[in-house]
């Protein structure tokens, strides 16, 4: 069950952390281009690392990392439109977790 409480800031920053990384492990970005994502940062679409193939293999390192499990009808464009988008969705995960 969702709560409208906030995310503890370790958490969210947890998420954070894990997603950066992911992102540089998994698409071979460079610790700058990481850096310099925000919330608004388009991801798919954006990113020419982040193809339909490097999708699965993203998603499946997110779940590994975050102990999470994404269900293939969680996955949906605007979910991985932005770096905000997809750090929104994993976040309500843990809290559903």
């Amino acid at each position: 069950m969702a709560s409208n409480l906030p995310v503890p800031v370790e958490e969210s920053g947890d998420i954070d952390l894990v997603l950066r990384q992911v992102l540089q492990d998994v698409l071979g970005l460079s610790a700058e281009r990481v850096a310099e994502l925000d919330a608004d940062s388009g991801l798919f679409g954006h990113l020419p690392e982040l193809d339909s193939m490097a999708v699965a293999g993203l998603l499946t390192e997110i779940e590994d990392r975050l102990d999470i499990l994404i269900e293939d009808d969680e996955v949906d464009g605007e979910m991985l439109e932005s770096y905000g988008g997809l750090h929104a969705f994993l976040t309500e995960k843990r809290l559903d977790a």
